[in-house]
């Protein structure tokens, strides 16, 4: 359900179950974390997408309710996105939803198809959403634009979310190969080089 791609110093995710909206087990994201820890020392960009319409809706419901929602697991994932020295790239072929959304606020980059939603319903479903999600989200879009999204439930479209930052770009087209294109001259460089330049930003 995570296809894993290592092509040279180019590595991609793909998140592969949507006949089930690409919604997330624990094996899943334990699958992408140690993909992401294993990236960090020896890739120079790792994208992360999905298959079919939806980039995800989150955590899968059955294991939600058994306490998927509040897991260790997706901070584990997110912190090894935002640690890892290489450039980073979210390239959301669709809505990106719930918990899937801590992924995405660690990459350094977050493309979006035009038809892409981004929403985040803890406060309605009476979870605490994961302890990084909302100092990067507000980071992103700002503080009351990120209470707008966590405490005022708002489903945000893609060209707003574009507005407020929270993406950098809207693809009218195939994301994935927008994604290869930025991460070319990451691929041309050093480890070192991107590392360094990552550091001073």
């Amino acid at each position: 359900m995570i296809r894993l791609d290592r092509d040279g110093g180019l590595w991609t995710a793909t998140i592969d179950r949507p006949d089930k909206a690409n919604s997330l087990t624990r094996d899943m994201l334990t699958e992408l974390a140690d993909f992401a820890q294993a990236a960090a020392g020896e890739a120079r960009a790792l994208i992360l997408t999905g298959a079919g319409r939806v980039f995800s809706a989150g955590a899968d419901l059955d294991e939600a309710r058994a306490g998927l929602a509040t897991d260790p697991v997706w901070e584990r994932l997110s912190g090894a996105i935002a640690g890892a020295p290489i450039l980073t790239i979210a390239a959301l072929n669709g809505t990106l939803a719930g918990g899937a959304m801590g992924m995405a606020l660690a990459c350094d980059l977050r493309i979006a198809v035009p038809g892409a939603k981004f929403f985040y319903p803890v406060m309605k479903l009476g979870f605490l959403p994961q302890p990084s999600d909302p100092k990067r989200l507000a980071a992103l879009v700002g503080p009351a634009r990120a209470k707008m999204i966590l405490m005022a439930g708002q489903k945000i479209e893609a060209a707003e979310a574009l507005n407020w930052g929270l993406i950098d770009r809207i693809v009218d087209g195939d994301v994935a190969a927008m994604a290869h294109d930025l991460a070319g001259d990451a691929l041309s460089a050093t480890p070192e080089h991107v590392a360094g330049i990552k550091a001073l930003i």
